[in-house]
């Protein structure tokens, strides 16, 4: 495949980039910091041996303007592009958003807005070409409002919202849309917090995510016990969730 993925650099993003690698995708990276790229593309080469070097370009979700030309720069080093990947994105506890509204605003801007106009320029990219799949990054903390994540929460509310409406609208144009939903998994996003008994590792998400990439399906929870979790607490009535802190 000819993947190209924002958010390369880091936690599950990185995991996904290098196991494509070792597979032997083609890839180009997108991301805000040039040095970052250019270590992930060094670690990529070594992984993949042999064959087309891995391209990049600088691409930040915070500056709109970046967006047609890193992907513009993907397909002239790819040609055909089989994916575009958005791993990328914010986080803050709730306990942190509320105390600080300027990271607030950042993260439901970015999460939201800046990734919704991101994959506006990548749908219009794959169509043009004739289809091809988009696959993006959510959260299971947007399934459902709840009292530790009503600020992120929401912002992942949002974007899955928007992946859903795409799939609908595209499908029949040759658009395939997967919306990741990742429930907790250890990276340095979620740092410092306490892991629950399920908490996933970046290379589980990885395989389960490239498996979605060679066969896409709309909606990707990983791990995977997380859609038993979601879907038993979707079904709680309003009054109980008011009580409970999960």
């Amino acid at each position: 495949m000819n993947v190209v993925i924002l958010g390369a650099t880091k936690g599950m993003g990185r995991a996904l980039a290098r196991l494509c690698a070792e597979r032997g995708d083609r890839l180009f990276l997108l991301g805000r910091d040039a040095e970052d790229l250019a270590r992930s593309v060094a670690d990529l080469g070594v992984r993949a041996g042999p064959g087309p070097q891995v391209g990049f370009a600088q691409c930040d979700l915070e500056k709109t303007e970046t967006f047609e030309t890193a992907l513009t720069a993907a397909k002239q080093q790819l040609g055909h592009i089989d994916a575009v990947v958005v791993t990328a994105g914010l986080f803050g506890t709730q306990e942190q958003l509320e105390a600080d509204p300027e990271l607030t605003e950042r993260v439901l801007r970015v999460n939201f807005v800046s990734t919704v106009l991101f994959c506006e320029a990548a749908r219009k990219l794959l169509l043009t070409q004739g289809g091809g799949t988009l696959c993006v990054f959510s959260s299971v903390a947007g399934d459902r409002a709840r009292k530790p994540v009503v600020l992120y929460g929401a912002s992942k509310a949002g974007l899955s919202a928007y992946l859903n409406g795409l799939d609908h609208k595209y499908y029949s144009s040759g658009l395939r849309v997967i919306c990741v939903r990742p429930g907790f998994v250890k990276t340095g996003m979620t740092a410092g917090l306490r892991p629950p008994p399920f908490a996933g590792e970046p290379e589980q998400v990885a395989r389960e995510v490239r498996a979605a990439l060679l066969c896409p399906r709309p909606v990707v929870y990983t791990p995977i016990v997380w859609e038993l979790v979601m879907t038993a607490i979707s079904m709680l009535p309003r009054a109980v969730m008011r009580r409970i802190n999960f």
